[in-house]
């Protein structure tokens, strides 16, 4: 029981990485239909990856108890997602060690007197302060967003599997048939 509420909990958190995952990676794959080139291959094979998860984890949200009468299934395709993400997150790799976001400013001690424009600096104790200012790369840290949802995913989807086969095993009880015989006698006249 209180599998199937921790599975159904993990797979709301896999809905809920999955919606601006698609929303990100939809916004580049229509921006390069318009200009009528092909998609990369690392946007589109995490795009088509989530598309097909959403809609797996929408429908075994929505339908729990056929979820929990075919869980070693359900476990199987979860490990099939998890193996599907991590290539995916293969794909992206190239965008882990980029630089997206340039931070400037702060207050930094720096030993001379002076005043010009936004820098301020305090004479006695030479402590110089400079308004801080972030410029952010919007392409950069979108992927870079998509992909560390991709790794979110494939963790939860690997969580949910190993939940699968926990309502599977809890499922399994003992199933007593019974055959009913019936004796019909025929009587000639």
């Amino acid at each position: 029981m209180i599998a199937g509420w921790i599975f159904a909990f993990f797979r709301l958190l896999e809905v809920v990485t999955l919606i601006p995952t698609l929303g990100m990676l939809a916004y580049f794959v229509n921006g390069y239909v318009n200009q009528n080139e092909l998609t990369p291959n690392y946007i589109l094979v995490l795009f088509i990856v989530s598309v097909l998860a959403a809609v797996w984890a929408l429908v075994t949200l929505f339908r729990r108890r056929s979820t929990r009468e075919s869980a070693a299934f359900v476990a199987f395709v979860d490990i099939c997602f998890v193996g599907a993400f991590i290539g995916a997150v293969y794909t992206l790799r190239g965008i882990a060690s980029a630089n997206c976001v340039d931070a400037s400013g702060g207050v930094s001690s720096t030993g001379g007197v002076s005043s010009s424009g936004n820098t301020i600096t305090i004479s006695p104790l030479d402590i110089n302060y400079t308004p801080f200012s972030v410029s952010a790369n919007k392409t950069c840290t979108m992927l870079k967003a998509s992909w560390a949802f991709g790794i979110m995913n494939c963790i939860f989807f690997f969580i949910t599997a190993i939940l699968a086969m926990l309502m599977h095993r809890h499922e399994r009880g003992v199933v007593v048939e019974k055959e009913v015989y019936r004796r019909r006698s025929h009587e000639s006249r």
